[in-house]
């Protein structure tokens, strides 16, 4: 299973990206640079965290014209997965593969420290390793994960189970101090409707081993395998 972690100007977790899928997985991976037009010969898509463009305008505004996100869409569009992890789920937006758009952090604060997760929908192909209602602890670190989407995309949304995480206390509550940056719903992750594009604001690239501390975060690279052995998700190689 191959992978690809794509690399805008500003990209910051591209590294951390690389080593979890080639050194925990043992994964082929390759960089991307934005300014390619094809992700041919790949199974899965990173789009990692970082300041793309030095988000100037609005994070993920400007990236979303590089020539690699034509790809990227074509790629989702097969069915293959595409994980998009803070400025990577804000281009996702940007880009019109998730619904909904991201504003700055309630209190205007950038926010760094781990947060809990609770697994909303573990039978997405980057949660199937995961158990209903599981708790995970993954690092956040954003100045605009404030995620915000009208009345009836939120309703659409979980109505067909595509919030995928929420931030919540370590026993799995979901309430406002469990919250870091005021999203609505305290969504920390959503999927697109046909399951294989999913955005997260945590990092759990830096929460996929032990030595580390955690190791929460692998759970969600291993569910892509997964899914990818069984055929979970379409292989357009």
């Amino acid at each position: 299973m191959s992978w690809a972690v794509v690399v805008f100007p500003g990209t910051n977790c591209e590294i951390d990206c690389r080593h979890v899928i080639a050194d925990v997985l043992d994964l082929p991976v390759d960089y991307v640079w934005h300014k390619e037009r094809s992700l041919s010969g790949y199974d899965a898509v990173v789009l990692p965290g970082g300041f793309s463009y030095g988000d100037y305008l609005r994070t993920g505004a400007i990236a979303r014209f590089s020539p690699i996100m034509g790809a990227v869409e074509e790629f989702a569009a097969s069915g293959r997965p595409v994980l998009g992890i803070c400025n990577g789920f804000q281009i996702l937006l940007e880009a019109g593969l998730l619904p909904g758009a991201m504003r700055r952090n309630e209190g205007l604060k950038f926010q760094c420290h781990d947060v809990f997760l609770r697994v909303e929908n573990a039978g997405t192909a980057f949660t199937n390793r995961c158990a209903p209602g599981q708790v995970l602890r993954v690092p956040i670190k954003h100045g605009e994960g404030n995620y915000y989407a009208d009345q009836a995309t939120l309703e659409e949304l979980e109505g067909e189970g595509r919030v995928v995480f929420r931030y919540a206390e370590p026993d799995g509550t979901v309430s406002a101090a469990a919250n870091p940056n005021g999203s609505l719903g305290n969504i920390a992750g959503i999927v697109n409707r046909e399951g294989n594009v999913l955005g997260m604001m945590p990092h759990p690239e830096i929460a996929a081993e032990r030595l580390l501390g955690m190791e929460d975060g692998r759970l969600i690279f291993g569910s892509v395998v997964e899914s990818w052995v069984k055929g979970g998700v379409a292989v357009g190689r």
